[in-house]
């Protein structure tokens, strides 16, 4: 196996691959980098079991200036050859095979030579159906993500929770995620060509590394599901990932249908009260803020304590208000999270009591994303 290729150009398209790699591993060949040389180009592969990530280099593009010698295959040891590849001299290096799996890797004036391992001994990747397949924009995807994963529990004491939940119903994809003291839901439009079901639990840390791997240029992902694994495509780029296994528990009625008490505020200006309360509530052991509406006088106070530092309190005049008056107090990196997904969007909030979960919806088309937050009992 010989070849020889653009230096930037490598890093940049095994930058995905990285995410893969494990440092540390119950199975040794798999904190190592899997190369795979044909006539074509050149395939490289990086897994931790529970995710795999796979990448192709083509030699007809020419910003890679691949030159292919002899194919062949190795498993080499992904952090030392990753820092070696970055500090070599030259925009060019060559990769070759010596005998006994030992690499030779120069560059200008550098040579190192590394030991690798036999790429037959890599776990193969994952077997799954292409044939039911489904399309969504990278960017959608990528704000699905943004906007619900956060709530996934990182836990290990209830496994399930620590993914998000997706339904994929006629043309709609529903995500859900929830620790059990908050919830987030989305629902966006997909192109569903075979009008399958599904409904499956995908690990949080998969996709927050899935939409870590998106660049600009990416605009379609093709997604292809089978038993236990999905596969998303996009690019020259294979990601896999094993499915949680279980039942994800009914989240529908957790969400309140009615409500006493509505808000609207900017969601960025809420938030950013939110962060000012949360400066002294983060000095408290228990990190409370309390909520206190008054809709006789068209006000709310935003309040936040710590015994050993002091006190800050925040009168807000929302833009719009009604219901009961109601005095609330809750965890207040949990409604910063929420606020934050929604970014400048105006933003409802309703309530039903001091001690039942909360809701926010942006003020149009509300059932399309819904975050739900407990309250904390003060009392």
């Amino acid at each position: 196996m010989k070849f020889t290729i653009n230096r930037n150009q490598f890093i940049r398209q095994i930058s995905n691959v990285q995410r893969a790699i494990s440092t540390k591993s119950t199975i040794p060949i798999l904190t190592g980098m899997k190369l795979v040389l044909t006539t074509e180009g050149l395939t490289v592969t990086g897994s931790n079991v529970d995710l795999s990530i796979q990448t192709f280099i083509a030699q007809s593009d020419s910003d890679n200036e691949l030159t292919i010698d002899s194919p062949g295959a190795i498993v080499l040891p992904a952090r030392f050859f990753i820092e070696i590849i970055k500090k070599l001299p030259e925009t060019q290096f060559t990769f070759e095979i010596l005998n006994n799996n030992q690499v030779l890797i120069t560059s200008g004036i550098s040579k190192f030579t590394i030991n690798g391992l036999d790429a037959s001994d890599y776990p193969h990747l994952p077997e799954v159906e292409t044939s039911d397949q489904l399309k969504i924009t990278a960017e959608i995807l990528k704000q699905l993500v943004s906007e619900t994963v956060f709530a996934a529990s990182t836990q290990e004491t209830r496994p399930i929770l620590t993914g998000l939940h997706l339904k994929i119903k006629a043309d709609q994809l529903l995500a859900v995620a929830t620790d059990s003291h908050r919830l987030a839901q989305r629902i966006v439009e997909i192109t569903n060509q075979n009008q399958n079901e599904f409904d499956l639990v995908v690990p949080a840390k998969s996709l927050m590394e899935l939409v870590r791997c998106f660049t600009e240029n990416e605009t379609e992902v093709t997604i292809s599901i089978s038993e236990n694994q999905i596969l998303f495509e996009f690019g020259q780029t294979l990601f896999y990932s094993r499915l949680l296994e279980g039942n994800y528990p009914g989240t529908d009625r957790l969400i309140p249908q009615e409500s006493t008490t509505q808000l609207e505020f900017e969601a960025k200006n809420l938030l950013e009260s939110v962060e000012r309360a949360s400066l002294l509530s983060h000095a408290s052991r228990n990190n409370v803020v309390r909520l206190e509406i008054d809709t006789a006088n068209n006000k709310v106070t935003l309040t936040g304590n710590s015994p050993e530092v002091g006190t800050v309190a925040e009168t807000m005049q929302p833009q719009a208000i009604k219901g009961d008056n109601l005095d609330i107090s809750f965890n207040p990196d949990y409604l910063k999270d929420a606020l934050n997904a929604f970014g400048e969007t105006p933003i409802s909030l309703e309530f039903t009591s001091a001690l039942h979960p909360f809701t926010l919806k942006p003020t149009t088309d509300a059932e399309s994303f819904i975050q739900l937050i407990t309250p904390i009992r003060t009392f």
